[in-house]
């Protein structure tokens, strides 16, 4: 029996992550006969999980091989993304498919949980009221800014809004009343799994993701594992120290940390447009250094990347130093990992492809030859919704793992039905 509900997840899982594939396709991924996927696809159509549709444009003779295609309109699950500056959510059907979205702007205010989750569940509602009759929720999924106790989606530590041990899964599961738990995990882990399974990281299973948002995150895979560490809070790489002789403040304590010295502030001090000096920055409400000055977030990003691109010198100047910095940062990852793929998410996209030449030069001068001729520098094909995309998956896995579970079923029938 476990071994037959283990074939029906590994089924789903192929269609979820793939798309569309004929019974041929999965009989040869999965290494069964023709007659085991017809036996496995009957149960998951009985079930509502996928459809079976003769496939569009074969004009070759014979009888074609059905599709096996998701209901992704049928089955979703709400899927949350709490960054620094904004909060998003969205019903995300199985396949993959944002099908609707919210989102709204979130102040740099501090300790918001109440905030946060009064915003969320209001947007999830909104979302869940707009599902066509039918619809099954398949659960609850957040990627959240910041280090999560695995398994009850405890918030242990989120500098950037000073959070400490906020029981954000658990708190935004009862303001949504579904009856369902909310999965939560760090964005940077998550970015990581949806660009291995959907990105710029399929087909590579050592990989290492690096995520802006205002800080820098992280997320590796070893042999397409997430590496945990012993608590779960590992990958935090944003606090590996690349500069202990003069490096910025960091809000996690230290000095000279990657992010401190390649995130969201030290650019736009380094072009002059921080408000502040850097060293008051670190002792100041974010809130605060916004009021003390110039622009913040994003946009205020992709505005020094512009400028530059443009010919102004500071704005230049700046991105070549956040550039050399971060090349540091990821020649030595890739002597600690030898990863095939390093993927910059967030808004380390947008940096990267403005410093890429630092980057590489740095990655030239002290990475180890063998560890980086195979190493591959990309930017996230998922863009602003890698940690999105992942907060879903995690929604999805108790259905992916075992699609006809009896304790699962009344809720998938029970679902959302107007």
């Amino acid at each position: 029996m476990h071994s037959h509900r283990s074939s029906l997840g590994t089924l789903l899982h192929h269609v979820h992550v793939s798309g569309p594939l004929s019974r041929a396709e999965l009989g040869e991924r999965m290494g069964v006969n023709r007659s085991t996927v017809l036996a496995l696809t009957s149960e998951l159509v009985a079930a509502g999980l996928v459809r079976e549709e003769p496939p569009t444009g074969v004009t070759r003779a014979g009888r074609p091989s059905l599709v096996v295609r998701p209901e992704s309109e049928r089955v979703f699950v709400i899927a949350f993304d709490v960054a620094v500056d904004r909060l998003t959510a969205a019903r995300v059907g199985l396949g993959g498919q944002i099908l609707d979205r919210r989102s709204a702007a979130r102040s740099r205010a501090g300790a918001d949980l109440e905030t946060v989750v009064r915003q969320l569940a209001g947007m999830g509602r909104e979302l869940i009221a707009a599902v066509p009759a039918g619809s099954m929720c398949a659960g609850l999924g957040a990627a959240y800014c910041g280090m999560i106790r695995p398994g009850d989606g405890m918030v242990r530590y989120g500098p950037e809004m000073g959070w400490v041990d906020q029981a954000f899964g658990a708190e935004l599961a009862r303001a949504l009343g579904l009856g369902l738990p909310v999965a939560v995990g760090n964005e940077a882990h998550l970015g990581a799994l949806a660009e291995f399974e959907r990105g710029a990281g399929r087909g590579s299973p050592d990989l290492v993701y690096l995520h802006g948002d205002v800080g820098v995150g992280g997320g590796i895979l070893v042999g397409g594992k997430l590496l945990g560490g012993d608590a779960g809070y590992g990958c935090e790489v944003g606090h590996m120290l690349v500069n202990p002789t003069d490096g910025r403040p960091c809000l996690c304590g230290s000095r000279g940390c990657l992010e401190a010295e390649t995130g969201e502030y030290a650019l736009l001090a380094a072009a002059g447009r921080a408000g502040t000096d850097p060293e008051r920055n670190a002792g100041l409400g974010r809130d605060a250094v916004g009021q003390a000055g110039a622009e913040i977030g994003w946009e205020a990003v992709r505005a020094v990347v512009r400028d530059a691109a443009g010919g102004d010198r500071d704005a230049a100047a700046a991105v070549a130093e956040i550039g050399d910095w971060l090349g540091i940062g990821v020649a030595n990852l890739i002597n600690l990992f030898n990863p095939a793929v390093v993927i910059f998410g967030g808004m380390l996209r947008d940096v990267y492809g403005a410093a890429a030449p630092q980057v590489s030069a740095r990655i030239a001068r002290h990475a180890m030859p063998v560890s980086r001729e195979r190493a591959k520098l990309r930017v996230s094909e998922l863009a602003g919704d890698a940690t999105l995309i992942g907060a879903a998956d995690l929604g999805f896995a108790a259905l992916l793992n075992d699609p006809l579970s009896p304790s699962r079923t009344p809720r998938l029938t029970a679902g959302i039905r107007r």
